[in-house]
């Protein structure tokens, strides 16, 4: 009586676990960038809710830097000119923030991350 064999060879699960090792490596360096962004957007919307009235932009600026702070954003990561803020044409203002992240992954390869989040404030932004 023959027995057939199944199963995976050795060789087979060594390319296997180096696929997996290489997205596993991959995913290790994306993912502290997009944890950050998290805190930016969490930043950005307590910003949004707290209201703007009378607020110049610089203020508006350094209020976001100091949340920032509390969301463990690097200062190298989102600089101040990096903030804007833009009036609709129905008297409304609009918080943007748009940055990009270099991130080195092996040799001369890099990912090049662009993150661009925008949040409607309430009340008018001060001059």
């Amino acid at each position: 009586m023959k027995s057939k064999q199944s199963g995976i060879t050795l060789i087979g699960f060594l390319i296997i676990i180096v696929v997996v090792g290489f997205f596993a490596y991959m995913a290790m360096k994306l993912a502290p960038s997009y944890s950050e962004y998290m805190g930016v957007t969490k930043a950005m919307n307590q910003i949004a809710t707290e209201g703007t009235n009378g607020k110049s932009l610089d203020e508006i600026r350094r209020n976001l830097m100091f949340k920032l702070g509390f969301q463990y954003v690097d200062d190298a990561t989102v600089k101040p000119s990096d903030i804007t803020i833009k009036r609709n044409a129905g008297g409304t203002s609009v918080l943007t923030v748009a940055y990009d992240k270099q991130i080195p992954f092996m040799y001369n390869i890099d990912f090049l991350l662009h993150f661009n989040k925008s949040v409607p404030l309430q009340g008018n932004v001060g001059e």
